[in-house]
């Protein structure tokens, strides 16, 4: 049996307007994020789908881009998001990926952002 494929895409494919949904821990959080991206840790996604499914927005607003470190806790959740039924994508090199292309990037910390 072959496991469905995850929709991803790179960070050049990110369209401006994306809906981003960060799911690092606070700590990565207040380090470093996208300034307009919606922060839900990835343990609390499906607390909030269940009792706050608003939260995600519109579901007929567009694909919502899942992001964390590199990719991989972000696949996961959009794996979830697909399964629950939203028009999910897991963004490939996460905000590693973000950073090295030079997108702006804001700080909870009073430090310049980082990617922790």
């Amino acid at each position: 049996m072959s496991r469905p494929q995850i929709p991803t895409v790179t960070i050049d494919q990110l369209p401006a307007d994306a809906r981003l949904l960060d799911v690092r821990e606070d700590e990565e959080w207040a380090a470093g994020h996208a300034e307009y991206a919606l922060h839900v840790p990835m343990n609390l996604v499906p607390n909030q789908v269940s009792y706050q499914p608003e939260i995600l927005g519109d579901p007929s607003g567009g694909p919502i881009y899942v992001m964390c470190k590199m990719g991989g806790r972000s696949a996961q959740v959009t794996a979830w998001l697909v399964h629950n039924g939203y028009d999910a994508v897991n963004v490939a090199g996460g905000m590693h990926s973000w950073a090295d292309s030079g997108r702006a990037m804001v700080s909870e910390n009073g430090q310049p952002p980082m990617v922790l």
